[in-house]
């Protein structure tokens, strides 16, 4: 029989790899809509806009909001662990580990 731990991450990888699938197959759609899109659609002139050159790329705000989610993430984790040692007293068993 398998152990809870092996059950567990087997259904966490299928989940990743469906969620990965997915994440293709929208791409994929993505992709097929913008060379759609441009086949047709005139090219947009350029206009001057000033302070432009001052925001970020989009790129930069997506790796900026991972960067905050990821050191958020790691905070929870910490206070979760934390307050697992902090309650391990009521807790049935020898430790909260």
């Amino acid at each position: 029989m398998a152990s809870a731990s092996t059950v567990t991450q087997d259904l966490q990888d299928a989940f990743l790899s469906t969620v990965r699938e997915s994440q293709e197959i929208a791409l994929g759609a993505i992709k097929t809509w913008v060379d759609t899109v441009q086949s047709f659609t005139p090219a947009i002139p350029s206009f001057p806009m000033p302070l432009i050159d001052q925001l970020p790329k989009p790129h930069q705000v997506v790796d900026n909001g991972y960067e905050f989610v990821e050191k958020l993430l790691a905070s929870q984790r910490k206070f979760a662990i934390e307050a697992l040692k902090a309650a391990a007293p009521l807790l049935s068993g020898d430790s909260a580990e």
